[in-house]
């Protein structure tokens, strides 16, 4: 048999062996082949003469060969890092949990800490370790790679769940006498230019779209703020995207517009109009030009307004999250935001399965920061604070309206 012909054996049955069943292959192919066997296979294979050794020794052998589901004797092979180095799995556990393991000297702290860098850091203790082992002793130790996530809401108020329940029964209230129930907050300030947006969209293959390397604010084109108003019934939203500051007046600015373009149309005897809203922001529960806007807008509508504020720091439970500001940025992911007109039109684009429909406008005002509303001003709003959690709920009516 000539080299040639050995390597293509070798090579159609190389994926099929184990092992043990390779080296007792080379063996009785090196015995089959005479004197200069081992040699010769081991030139077609590239296996080692003391493998081929090792399994002529095998073959030879009576009455102690392996058993047939082993590949190596107990305890045979090269033994693991880990096995020769004891300090090894707790100096990485050190470098990667500091504040847990006692060492808050780590180098590893404040950086980074990818599996090269752990390997290099353990390589200055002393250790042999390459990354594709650091990597392997992370997953055995139970460690993923992980990104931050918003759970922390700070300690929930005693009230926490009473108020959610209120507020679901002002809701249900509100929906069984056919009057409107709406969601609002104020969405992420946008930055409007060719910037990266998160996500990816299908393009044709290598033709990415070119923005922006560096997130810097075009001043002549500025930042949309999007403010959003959803019927909790309908399943409708209505957007206003500003190019000002986001204020309560500019809040109110665009629940009014939604009652001329929606909500009036949709709830035509409707004389009462229910809100639920976040405890801050610019429609936060004590800010006082939000219930002076609220009061202007209930003049000028006749609209007796209930306000019900869901507890601090619960904002993401707040149905227009996930009712409409989720799918929003869902329909405009890896699409730059490069003017108003594209932004409008991505957010008019919404839709989900259920039938969520999005209207939206620019609101092209000013609404400047600073605004005061004095202790005489709030005097003149008609607010009637609820009988539970009046800082909460309250309702604030037309000034043609007694009380």
């Amino acid at each position: 048999m000539d080299l040639q012909t050995l390597r293509r054996k070798y090579k159609g049955l190389r994926s099929v062996l184990t092992e043990r069943s390779r080296r007792v292959w080379a063996a009785s192919e090196a015995v089959a082949l005479g004197h200069g066997g081992i040699g010769l296979v081991e030139q077609a294979t590239g296996i080692s003469r003391s493998t081929i050794s090792r399994g002529m020794r095998e073959l030879n052998t009576k009455g102690t060969t392996l058993p047939v589901e082993r590949t190596r004797r107990p305890g045979g092979g090269r033994k693991r890092t880990v096995d020769t180095d004891h300090r090894l799995a707790a100096d990485l556990d050190a470098l990667v949990e500091p504040t847990t393991s006692g060492d808050p000297d780590s180098p590893l702290r404040w950086t980074s800490k990818s599996v090269r860098r752990l390997a290099a850091e353990l390589q200055a203790m002393g250790h042999v370790v390459s990354y594709r082992l650091v990597a392997q002793l992370l997953h055995a130790a139970d460690y993923s790679l992980q990104a931050n996530r918003k759970t922390r809401e700070g300690p929930p108020h005693p009230d926490r769940e009473a108020q959610f329940q209120y507020l679901n029964e002002q809701v249900r209230r509100f929906q069984r006498q056919h009057r409107p129930a709406i969601s609002v907050d104020t969405k992420k300030k946008e930055l409007i230019g060719d910037f990266k947006n998160p996500g990816r969209e299908w393009r044709p293959k290598s033709n990415p779209e070119a923005v922006r390397v560096h997130d810097f604010l075009i001043k002549e084109q500025g930042q949309a703020v999007p403010y959003g108003v959803y019927d909790l019934t309908r399943n409708e939203g209505w957007v206003s995207v500003g190019i000002d500051h986001a204020t309560a007046s500019f809040a109110v600015q665009a629940i009014r517009r939604w009652w001329q373009r929606m909500g009036r149309s949709a709830y035509p005897d409707t004389t009462a109009l229910l809100i639920t809203a976040d405890a801050g922001g610019s429609n936060g529960s004590r800010v006082r030009l939000w219930k002076w806007e609220l009061q202007r807008f209930a003049n000028r509508t006749g609209l007796t307004i209930t306000v019900c504020h869901f507890p601090p720091g619960t904002s993401k439970w707040n149905k227009i999250e996930y009712r409409l500001f989720s799918h929003m940025a869902m329909n405009w992911r890896g699409k730059p935001l490069v003017d108003l007109v594209t932004i409008i039109s991505l957010i008019g684009d919404t839709t989900t399965e259920e039938g969520l429909r999005v209207r939206a406008e620019v609101d092209p005002g000013r609404y400047p920061n600073g605004v005061v509303i004095r202790d005489e001003q709030m005097t003149q709003i008609h607010l009637e604070p609820h009988a539970f959690h009046g800082d909460w709920n309250y309702t604030i009516r037309p000034c043609n309206k007694t009380h």
